[in-house]
């Protein structure tokens, strides 16, 4: 048997192996390295017209959570919860801001106003903020403690 017939086969095994382990990691348990580190500061102008920036939040805890109009199902499911999280810890010095992805800015606030969003939300132009925390995917949330370090 020639080194070329085995070539296929064992150059495949490396391949099957990557992706079994793929396929039995689960996504959401993968952590963010910004874990214990200050979180990257943005500013962003929010689709109300208003600017939100995270210097401006100092002192308080912060929600961020990334989202798109066309991640669905998950960013749909959510949806509901964040705005009652935030509507029951708004007055106990919570803050919340979501962060819209990859997306167009009519379907955009088509999603604010199907789930009634209250809190601050600002399109990502440039992806920059996302690629500052790492995000590869929506929804993705951090919880940015009152010192400013994502927790």
């Amino acid at each position: 048997m020639s080194w070329k017939k085995l070539l296929i086969p064992l150059a495949s095994v490396p391949v099957i192996l990557l992706l079994a382990y793929g396929f039995r990691t689960d996504p959401k348990a993968i952590p963010s390295p910004l874990v214990q580190k200050a979180a990257p500061e943005f500013r962003l102008k929010s689709f109300d017209g208003g600017e939100v920036a995270l210097a401006d939040l100092k002192g308080k805890p912060v929600v961020l959570n990334f989202w798109a109009s066309w991640c669905y199902p998950a960013c749909y499911e959510e949806a509901p919860l964040l705005e009652a999280t935030w509507k029951k810890y708004q007055g106990r010095g919570l803050m919340m801001v979501g962060v819209d992805i990859q997306d167009k800015d009519a379907n955009a606030r088509e999603f604010l106003q199907r789930f009634g969003f209250t809190f601050p939300n600002a399109p990502d132009p440039g992806s920059k903020v996302s690629i500052d925390y790492g995000v590869y995917g929506v929804p993705e949330t951090f919880f940015i403690d009152r010192h400013g370090r994502i927790a």
